[in-house]
């Protein structure tokens, strides 16, 4: 592999990543980690679990990305009372003709924002988990695909507990990212303060199609990765299973259970997109370093001595990459 001739090609193919960032600015002051995380989603055809309080521009973001890219955007607040056919689409009996007609639900949309994800019951966050695996939905005898790029961006709100459904490990598993948003800074949120109550328009124009999203797909597979990067990888999520092996006695009490095979698919995936990201036909060990919590803190359980001692999953995961050695 002629690794300067596809670093040229990486260079140039994702200009447009600057230009998408640029455009989303014009609307989202700051959040840079946040847009970045999203844009990594959407190139490695991944999803998104968001944890934030309100107000973060969570909705805005992704409705942001969106209108740059022309695609289409369907908010869905989840609620207790929610049905999966609110979410998917149901069957219609049409009394004239005699015969039933399929009304697809708002599933059938590039960018899904599901607001409020643990106020849903079992079976809405179900189906919606099953159309982010399958990438299709099944009403009555029909299957019918779901639109590509297809990007679901789930949130939950850490406050309020009352009239919840905590989502089963097993299906936050399926979410590519788990990304924590905090407040702005200062100067950001009073550059948001004027923007607002001045009204300015931040005007987004088109700027990328969805056609160009899944050409770029193809090139994040074609990014280079190492062996010994490949390696370094395996080592941080087996140390989350083993913790003995890598000289991290201490952390055995508080590892419930460790990261599983996605964990190591998703990492891989994340640092190529994140170095076609920077403009890099190759993967560097800052890549995995910089996309790991994100993809590790929703996999790793910590046990109860653990929490009684404050120590989360971060905790755990930041001192296996202060330990695991860096290629």
């Amino acid at each position: 592999m002629d690794i300067s001739a596809l670093n040229e090609k990486i260079k140039e193919e994702s200009a447009f990543v600057d230009l998408l960032v640029n455009e989303i600015g014009k609307v989202i002051v700051g959040q840079r980690a946040m847009i970045e995380r999203l844009l990594i989603g959407l190139l490695s055809n991944g999803h998104v679990l968001l944890e934030g309080v309100p107000g973060l521009a969570k909705t805005l973001a992704i409705k942001t990305l969106s209108s740059a890219m022309k695609a289409k955007f369907q908010r869905i607040q989840f609620t207790p009372d929610l049905l999966p056919a609110d979410l998917v689409g149901t069957q219609i009996y049409n009394q004239r003709e005699g015969n039933f007609l399929i009304r697809k639900g708002p599933i059938f949309s590039n960018f899904i924002l599901a607001d409020e994800i643990n106020r849903a019951p079992a079976k809405v966050q179900s189906a919606l988990l099953e159309a982010m695996q399958e990438r299709q939905v099944t009403i009555g005898d029909q299957t019918f695909k779901l639109e590509d790029p297809f990007l679901v961006l789930a949130t939950e709100n850490p406050i309020e507990q009352e009239g919840t459904y905590p989502l089963p490990e097993a299906q936050v598993d399926r979410f590519m990212l788990k990304v924590m948003i905090s407040y702005p800074s200062r100067d950001e949120e009073l550059k948001i303060m004027r923007q607002n109550v001045n009204a300015v328009d931040g005007g987004v124009q088109q700027v990328v199609s969805p056609k160009d999203i899944i050409k770029a797909r193809n090139l994040v597979h074609d990014v280079y990765i190492d062996e010994k990067i490949e390696k370094y990888i395996l080592d941080i999520v087996f140390a989350t299973r083993s913790p003995k092996d890598y000289g991290l006695e201490k952390l055995t009490d508080y590892i419930s259970y460790g990261a599983s095979p996605r964990a190591s698919i998703n990492l891989a995936l994340g640092a190529k997109a994140m170095a076609f990201i920077k403009r890099r036909g190759y993967v560097i060990p800052e890549d995995v370093r910089g996309i790991c919590l994100d993809v590790l803190r929703h996999r790793v359980a910590v046990t109860y001595e653990a929490e009684a001692e404050e120590i989360n999953s971060e905790n755990v995961i930041r001192e296996i990459l202060n330990k695991v050695e860096v290629p």
